[in-house]
């Protein structure tokens, strides 16, 4: 009797936790909008729309490509002032902020094809100067080894060196798996609505609360400090942007496209081992703040990829530089758009 009451419970709450979650969806539907538009692209059967946000004017345009499990409100500081001076899109990776899922693998060459076609199909020609923050760097520069004509020049926002996946030790290969099985969980988390009740708990202060949630939901795995890496973004956005973060990010789709990203690092990576150089196109790469002599020497060795490169090392900044310190980018970018005139 009681194991037929426990089972009656737990049914509840599942139910209770899909109706949550279904209600949850439909309220951000009406309540937050995408910024930009959303274009259909042609390269998939049946195509899939990619939200793509443009502001400012004049070429050339600025394509602004965020880190991992990013969005365009990575740019939320960086792109209002690039619009005072250019034209500049951000945009949502296929199963990211606002964009529809694309079938897998989620390699940086599939998305720089997305890419591609969502820039024809939206009617945004180029030159284009790309802006790449950490995997939205191997985006950009498999991006002007497959489309070199259309790419005029491009800053690198910390971006890693190919040589960490390609060169795995037993033990990263253990994060990269680690990653994408945390990343599938959290698809289970949103179906069942814990992660939108995690991000409330945020929402409200409960901090600690939603920490103990992180936790639970990993198993173990995300505990402490660690879970700062899925909440403490969202302090750093306007704080009108916050529950925007928040209603893409209780997406299934945005977790199975994150699993996916990790899973095909390696093959990523070997990929851009097929990247060129820029030639002399003009190239800043900017270093968060106190690399060590390894990192270093990688980020010297990617700025050396255009005759034209310069690195730029952040004085005070992580590795969300966009967020951090938004003023340097700006500048860098600036500096880029500057020498093409």
């Amino acid at each position: 009797m009681l194991l037929i009451y426990l089972l009656g419970v737990i049914a509840f709450l599942i139910a209770a936790g899909v109706a949550y979650q279904a209600v949850g969806n439909a309220r951000d539907a009406r309540k937050y909008p995408p910024p930009g538009r959303l274009v259909q692209t042609g390269l998939h059967a049946g195509g899939h729309r990619m939200h793509l946000y443009a502001t400012g004017e004049g070429r050339p345009t600025v394509v602004l490509d965020a880190a991992l499990a990013g969005s365009c409100l990575s740019w939320a500081w960086v792109q209002p002032e690039l619009a005072k001076f250019a034209r500049a899109c951000s945009y949502d990776r296929a199963g990211l902020g606002w964009s529809d899922a694309a079938p897998t693998p989620r390699t940086a060459r599939q998305c720089a094809e997305e890419l591609h076609s969502l820039l024809e199909r939206a009617d945004v020609p180029g030159p284009y100067v790309l802006v790449g923050h950490s995997f939205g760097g191997f985006v950009s520069r498999l991006f002007a080894a497959m489309y070199p004509a259309e790419v005029a020049g491009m800053v690198l926002v910390d971006v890693p060196h190919p040589k960490k996946w390609r060169e795995m030790s037993v033990e990263e290969r253990h994060r990269v798996t680690t990653g994408a099985r945390l990343s599938r969980r959290g698809t289970w988390a949103v179906r069942l609505g814990l992660a939108r009740f995690i991000y409330l708990l945020v929402e409200k202060g409960a901090l600690g609360a939603a920490r103990s949630g992180v936790k639970a939901v990993s198993g173990g795995v995300m505990g402490g400090s660690h879970s700062d890496r899925v909440i403490a973004p969202i302090d750093r956005l306007p704080s009108e942007l916050r529950p925007l973060l928040r209603t893409i990010w209780v997406q299934a789709r945005f977790f199975n496209s994150l699993a996916s990203h990790i899973e095909s690092m390696p093959e990523t990576a070997r990929q851009l081992d097929e990247c060129g150089s820029l030639g002399d196109k003009p190239l800043v790469v900017l270093t968060a703040s106190r690399p060590s002599a390894e990192r270093m020497a990688d980020q010297e060795a990617m700025a050396r990829l255009s005759a034209r490169g310069r690195h730029i090392v952040a004085q005070n900044s992580g590795h969300w530089i966009p967020l951090d310190d938004p003023a340097l980018v700006v500048h860098a970018i600036r500096t880029v758009v500057e020498q093409l005139s």
